[in-house]
């Protein structure tokens, strides 16, 4: 289920980059608790990973075509969700936050609305009024640049199971909290490939 490519040739080996997303999800995401659905659909192995080649938005926006149209063709028990990752492009959390529009426009050209939608996560993720090194910010936060492509089904049926979804935000705010910048860094889910230079959360001092 995993895309390989020249990627390995330009210091980015795509095994090592899903290394480090599966990392960050098992013991932030799911370690933290962050999202109560995550565990089920990374046990079950239905979490599909790709490694992108892409160098500039237009070519994510290809790749992302090509997965959104892949996601919604895709048996659900067998590819519930896509992590599309970015080692090359969208460094830049400005540059990557306006890319979302682009890619909730294609969710509506494909006629994927009510179907599929798509959330994000980057290494620079920065909520607004917040301080770069504000520990909340993490909970956005990933080791690289990834759009992440979810079925509508499934967060219907996810919340159904948590009825009180709409808590997990202040939730995962009070975790974060309680841990401190210096307890994110120790979990030492950051990019291990030299890209985007700022590590587990972009959190220096």
């Amino acid at each position: 289920m995993t895309e390989t490519s020249t990627i390995a040739e330009q210091g980015f080996p795509p095994d090592l980059v899903i290394e480090d997303t599966v990392r960050w999800l098992e013991k932030a995401v799911i370690g933290l608790n962050l999202c109560p659905f995550a565990k089920g659909v990374h046990v079950k192995g239905q979490i599909h990973y790709v490694v992108s080649e892409a160098m500039d938005a237009e070519s994510v926006a290809e790749d992302l075509h090509r997965e959104l149209e892949a996601l919604a063709e895709a048996n659900a028990e067998k590819r519930d969700t896509t992590l599309l990752i970015l080692p090359h492009a969208l460094q830049d959390f400005l540059d990557f936050n306006d890319f979302l529009e682009v890619a909730d426009a294609m969710v509506e050209e494909l006629d994927l609305g009510g179907i599929l939608q798509v959330a994000s996560f980057h290494p620079q993720f920065q909520f607004e009024g917040t301080d770069v090194d504000d520990v909340t910010n993490c909970t956005n936060r990933g080791p690289y640049p990834i759009l992440h492509l979810l079925r509508e089904d499934s967060i219907d049926k996810a919340v159904e199971v948590f009825p009180e979804a709409e808590s997990i935000y202040e939730r995962n705010m009070e975790t974060l909290e309680k841990i401190g910048i210096e307890g994110w860094l120790d979990l030492d889910v950051g990019a291990r490939c030299p890209v985007t230079g700022h590590g587990s959360a972009k959190a220096e001092k």
